[in-house]
C-alpha cells in the first residue's frame, strides 16, 4: 500500500485566450487573471498526476478527481491544505474508501458536531466541546440520493468535479449537497478530534505538506524564464505543458534514485553505508542542485553515452 499526498496548488498566470473563462482572484494576482495547476505526489517522491482548472473555483473537488484518476497505487491517507478541504468532500472521500487527513487553517475556530441524541449539556466535563447538531433527518432523508452520487463518481461516468460544481450552480444550496456537508459534519468532527490527540498523525500530515512545499519549489526550478506564467492560451496546451513539466521532475527524480542505489550497492564498508542510509533518510530524493536546467541539450550519440555509470535496472531495459 502507498500513500499518496496531494500537493499544494501551483497558481499561475494565464494569457488572455484562457482569461476569458477563468476569472480574476485577487489573493494571488491581484487584479490580474490566473489558472491553478495541482498535481499529486506519492510516499516516493513521484509526482504522477497534474489537473489545470480556474483559480476562482475551490480545488477540494479536484482532490477526487485525482484520486480517480490513479488505478495503480492506492491511498492509505490523502493530506492537502485547507483549499483542499471542505464538509462535503470530507463525506464523499470517506464513502469512496479514502482516508482524508487535511491540514486545517484556524482548527480552534472549526465547529465540531454531534448528535442530538448526546446532549452538550451532558458533558460538562468534556475539554473539547461541540458547538452545533448533526442534522440527521436530512442525511437520512437524502441517503440513497447520497450512494447513486457516490457510485457515479466510483464508477467514472462522470467526475467529482463536475457534480459539484453543478450542486454549487443552484442559488439555494441544493438539498443533497446540504446532506452531504451533514454527513461530512460528523467525519470532519471525528478527524478534527483525533487530529488533536494525535502527535503522530499531526506531525505525519507537517511531514508530507514540507514535502509539497519542496516539489513546488521543484516545479519552479525546471519551468525555466518565467516559471508562474503559461504561455499557451488554449487549456488543453496548458494541461500538456504541465505533463511535460512532471515528466522532466520524475526523470530527475528516477535519476537520483538511480544514481544513490547505485552508489549504496557499490560501498563495501558497512559504516559507509550507514552514513548514506541516514543522509538518504533525512534528506529528500527531490534534488535538482546537480542538474543544469539552462543547458545544451545534445542528443547525439557521443553526448548520450553515461558518464556517471548508471546502470538501468533490467525491467527498464
Amino acid at each position: 500500500m502507498s500513500t499518496i499526498f496531494c500537493l499544494d496548488d501551483l497558481l499561475l498566470p494565464s494569457v488572455a485566450m484562457f482569461l476569458k473563462i477563468h476569472p480574476h482572484r485577487s489573493k494571488y494576482f491581484g487584479k490580474g487573471q490566473g489558472i491553478s495547476a495541482n498535481s499529486f505526489i506519492d510516499e516516493r517522491n513521484l509526482l504522477w498526476h497534474s489537473l489545470v482548472f480556474s483559480a476562482a473555483e475551490r480545488e477540494s473537488a479536484y482532490v477526487i478527481d485525482g484520486l480517480m484518476y490513479n488505478d495503480v497505487i492506492k491511498s492509505d491517507i490523502h493530506s492537502t491544505d485547507t483549499h483542499g478541504y471542505s464538509e462535503a468532500i470530507f463525506a464523499a472521500t470517506h464513502l469512496l474508501g479514502f482516508s482524508y487527513a487535511p491540514r486545517i487553517k484556524n482548527l480552534k475556530k472549526q465547529v465540531l458536531y454531534i448528535f442530538k441524541s448526546h446532549r452538550k449539556s451532558n458533558y460538562p466535563d468534556w475539554a473539547i466541546r461541540p458547538d452545533k447538531y448533526i442534522n440527521r433527518d436530512i442525511i437520512e432523508e437524502c441517503w440513497d440520493d447520497i450512494l447513486r452520487l457516490i457510485v457515479t463518481i466510483k464508477l467514472k461516468e462522470t467526475t467529482a468535479s463536475d457534480i459539484f460544481r453543478r450542486l454549487n450552480s443552484y442559488s439555494k444550496q441544493h438539498r443533497l449537497y446540504q446532506a452531504l456537508k451533514a454527513f461530512g459534519q460528523i467525519i470532519k468532527s471525528d478527524f478534527i478530534l483525533r487530529y488533536i490527540d494525535d502527535v503522530e498523525l499531526r506531525q505525519t500530515i507537517e511531514k508530507q505538506l514540507n514535502k509539497v512545499e519542496l516539489a513546488n519549489r521543484f516545479t519552479r526550478a525546471v519551468a525555466v524564464g518565467n516559471p508562474r506564467e503559461f504561455t499557451q492560451g488554449d487549456k488543453e496546451e496548458q494541461e500538456i505543458a504541465e505533463a511535460c513539466n512532471r515528466l522532466i521532475k520524475n526523470a530527475i527524480i528516477c535519476w537520483n534514485y538511480l544514481y544513490l542505489s547505485q552508489k549504496l550497492a557499490r560501498m563495501k564498508e558497512p559504516e559507509q553505508k550507514e552514513r548514506l542510509l541516514s543522509a538518504i533518510a533525512s534528506h529528500s530524493v527531490i534534488s535538482w542542485a546537480h542538474t543544469n536546467m539552462l543547458g545544451e541539450y545534445d542528443f547525439s550519440d557521443n553526448k548520450l553515452k553515461d558518464s556517471v555509470g548508471i546502470v538501468l535496472p533490467q525491467i527498464a531495459t
